[in-house]
C-alpha cells in the first residue's frame, strides 16, 4: 500500500490518499482541503496520477478533518464511511464552524457506519478498522497489516497524543486506546497522523512522555 500525504488548511491537517500497484483506484481519508486552491492540490495529483477514487473515510469528523468531504462526494460521486459516533460532530458542523472564522458549512452524512466487524477494501488492498475512542467518540484508524501502516487520526502523534479536551474527548479513553489498539502492533508500523510528521510504534513506546 502506498501512503500520499497532503497538509491542507489552517490546522495543517493531514489529508491521505492511499494507493496500492494492482489498480488505479484510491481511497482519500480525511479530505481537509478548505478552498479552491487545496482542492486542486488533490484534484492535479489524482488526474496526473491518472487515479480512480472509489471511497471517501474520516478517522473522525472534527471540523478540519472534512472541510472537503462535500468536495470529494460531489466530485467523486463515492460512498462515504464514519462511525455512527461521529454523527454529533457532522450535525455541528455549522455550528462550529463560525466559531473558528469559517463561514457555515455542512458535510454530507456518511452513506455507511463503520466499525471494528468491518474491513475496508479497494483493488487488492484490504484495511482493519480499530475503534479508538478518546480524542473523539468514534474516532479510528485503518490499518494495512501487509506493509505495517496505519492511519491514525488524530489519536496518536510524533511525541504526543491527541487532544482530549474536545466534546466527546477522555483522556483515559484516549490512553486506553492507544495501549490497547495500537501499541500492540509491530514496532516497525508506520503511522501517519492527522497532524505532523509521521512516527513509528516503536518510536512512541520509547520517546513519547505520554505513554510512558
Amino acid at each position: 500500500m502506498n501512503v500520499h500525504q497532503f497538509t491542507f488548511n489552517l490546522f495543517s491537517e493531514n489529508t491521505y490518499i492511499l494507493t496500492d500497484n494492482y489498480s488505479k483506484d484510491c481511497v482519500i481519508i480525511d479530505p481537509g482541503c478548505s478552498n479552491y486552491y487545496e482542492q486542486n492540490i488533490l484534484m492535479d495529483f489524482i488526474q496526473n496520477n491518472q487515479l480512480n477514487p472509489v471511497l471517501l473515510l474520516n478517522t473522525h469528523c472534527h471540523i478540519d478533518h472534512v472541510f472537503g468531504n462535500q468536495w470529494v462526494k460531489n466530485t467523486f460521486k463515492i460512498p462515504f464511511y464514519a462511525h455512527e459516533k461521529e454523527m454529533d460532530n457532522l450535525y455541528k458542523l455549522p455550528m462550529y464552524a463560525p466559531m473558528f472564522g469559517f463561514p457555515p458549512f455542512s458535510s454530507p452524512f456518511p452513506d455507511k457506519f463503520i466499525d471494528e466487524k468491518n474491513t475496508i477494501t479497494f483493488s487488492k488492498t484490504t484495511l482493519k478498522i480499530l475503534f479508538t475512542p478518546g480524542h473523539s467518540a468514534g474516532s479510528v484508524c485503518f490499518y494495512h497489516a501487509e506493509s505495517q501502516q496505519i492511519i491514525s487520526g488524530d489519536v496518536l502523534f510524533r511525541g504526543s497524543i491527541g487532544r482530549y479536551d474536545l466534546p466527546g474527548g477522555n483522556y483515559h479513553t484516549l490512553i486506553q486506546s492507544i495501549t490497547e489498539k495500537l501499541l500492540p502492533l509491530p514496532d516497525q508500523t508506520i503511522v501517519y497522523s492527522g497532524h505532523g510528521e509521521p512516527t513509528t510504534i516503536g518510536e512512541e513506546k520509547q520517546f513519547n512522555p505520554f505513554l510512558q
